[in-house]
């Protein structure tokens, strides 16, 4: 079956009411495009659990800060699209700004205690940003299913705390983080990073497995991640805005390991032009 795009809710909404009148499940996989295995990972899980998948490419201008690199966000929808098409994806629903913000639109979305700490403190207003536009998009696709990707830690709490507080039907799901065989996350900012960089960004993973064991181990939370900040810098990152050891689902820092507690340590560092985030389970990693 070949993908159809589509550019206006209205349009999404005729392709939903058409699939549901013959029975069909839907998910929904909503990306920034500059599409990467991880991205498509998620259009994988979406395959195996509905029967049909909507993949969304909108690069959504409200969750970028003035200094971020919103102008700069790769784009490429037509390579974007042929790789999605490949995976099976029946539907790329690729508004504009105008289609997603029609003039006078005011209404925000918040989730507090969620949206102000970690990835909140240091990108004001980011949450927000993504917090409406999801809702948006749950709205109009009314999907049975939708899927984030894990690497986007904070965010994937913030969603299920939106779609459980709204009473938004769709069940949101988690997908684990694609690495490069050297521990690296995938991302569409590593491709901001020089060779050099490339070499020195598997520390950040690397830091943070060696964390979660010493915090397994006994250790302060406190000062496992004083010391993994110091050696992220050591290693050439710079600024390091932070490492926390958290409750999973709170998002409030943990000082002592609990195991029927889970606990996510988490990460965000510079390298050259990326800012790269990542964040492991303190439980069930690798050793």
């Amino acid at each position: 079956m070949s993908i159809k795009t589509v550019r206006t809710v209205q349009e999404l909404r005729d392709i939903v009411r058409y699939w549901r009148g013959e029975g069909l499940s839907v998910g929904l996989v909503p990306t920034m495009g500059a599409l990467h295995l991880g991205h498509l990972s998620l259009v994988r899980a979406a395959e195996k659990m509905c029967d049909r998948v909507v993949v969304t490419l909108f690069v959504n201008p409200t969750q970028f800060g003035e200094d971020e690199d919103y102008s700069d966000y790769p784009r490429n929808e037509d390579q974007d699209r042929d790789l999605v098409a490949a995976e099976g994806a029946h539907a790329l629903f690729a508004p504009d700004v105008d289609e997603m913000y029609p003039g006078g639109s005011i209404t925000e979305v918040h989730v507090p205690g969620l949206d102000t700490v970690l990835e909140g403190e240091h990108r004001p207003g980011h949450f927000t940003g993504v917090a409406t536009v999801v809702t948006k998009l749950l709205l109009q696709s009314q999907a049975d299913h939708a899927f984030f990707g894990e690497k986007d830690y904070q965010q994937l709490q913030v969603i299920k705390a939106l779609a459980r507080d709204l009473c938004i039907p769709t069940e949101i799901h988690g997908v684990p983080t694609v690495r490069e065989s050297d521990g690296l996350a995938l991302s569409s900012r590593n491709r901001y990073l020089s060779d050099q960089e490339r070499a020195i960004a598997p520390t950040l993973n690397a830091v943070l497995v060696q964390v979660a064991a010493d915090f397994r181990d006994g250790g302060s939370g406190e000062n496992l991640c004083r010391a993994a900040r110091a050696e992220l810098k050591s290693a050439g990152f710079g600024p390091v805005d932070y490492v926390a050891i958290v409750d999973a689902t709170t998002l409030q820092p943990v000082e002592s390991h609990d195991a029927n507690r889970p606990a996510r340590v988490l990460a965000a560092a510079t390298l050259g032009r990326a800012r790269l985030i990542d964040n492991l389970p303190v439980d069930n990693i690798p050793v």
